[in-house]
């Protein structure tokens, strides 16, 4: 939801910045790839060793490039099959990077393993929503519906993951990834829904009155 409403305000916000790093010759896929690696490094770094803070915030500078890299291609009319590929792929490593990074903190320095359990858990159901878009996309339907899209994830998480470095208590964080484990595991739901649908409405109009 939130990814769809903000699309025009992030793309005007970031037009010039696309058209700065196209002129001096920057690819929209080296854009991509430099901001997938930032925020595989910052979670993967600076999480584990209890820089909740400022792993948050260098993940959310990098994670921009989620939109840059897209205006680029639309500037380049190069929008198509491989940018997506390469984009929907290294969000995917992106996003496990997130979690996992949470999760070694708190299974280690955060000493709070139901915090690093509900980090899995959100980790492995967003991997869920992400498969069942994808696969209903490649037979046909459409699936991207849902309480709990990437954007909101993303935000949610860094967000109060970065709060709680600055001493907000762990426990506002175990209850948003715990929320957020719950709104993922809805939005599958919701997405098999949808696609149940489309299935039940081809069959329905292929039989014979």
């Amino acid at each position: 939801m939130l990814n769809r409403h903000a699309r025009g305000f992030f793309t005007g916000l970031f037009s010039p910045l696309a058209r700065f790093l196209l002129k001096v010759g920057v690819s929209p896929d080296a854009v991509t790839v430099v901001g997938t690696a930032g925020v595989i490094l910052g979670a993967l770094i600076l999480y584990p060793l209890g820089q909740l803070w400022w792993g948050s915030l260098l993940i959310a500078v990098f994670a921009l490039s989620d939109v840059v890299d897209g205006i680029m291609a639309r500037e380049q009319g190069r929008s198509g099959p491989w940018g997506n590929f390469l984009d929907s792929t290294l969000d995917r490593l992106a996003d496990g990077a997130i979690f996992t990074g949470v999760a070694i903190w708190f299974f280690t320095g955060g000493g709070n393993g139901t915090i690093a359990s509900a980090s899995l858990a959100c980790l492995v159901l967003g991997m869920v929503v992400s498969y069942a878009r994808a696969k209903a996309e490649s037979l046909g339907f459409y699936a991207n519906v849902g309480i709990a899209e990437r954007a909101e994830r993303l935000i949610s998480v860094l967000l109060v993951t970065g709060l709680t470095g600055l001493g907000l208590p762990p426990v506002v964080l175990l209850v948003t990834l715990v929320l957020l484990a719950a709104a993922t595991g809805v939005t599958v739901i919701q997405r098999m829904a949808a696609v149940r649908e489309q299935a039940m409405a081809d069959v329905d109009g292929g039989t014979p009155a």
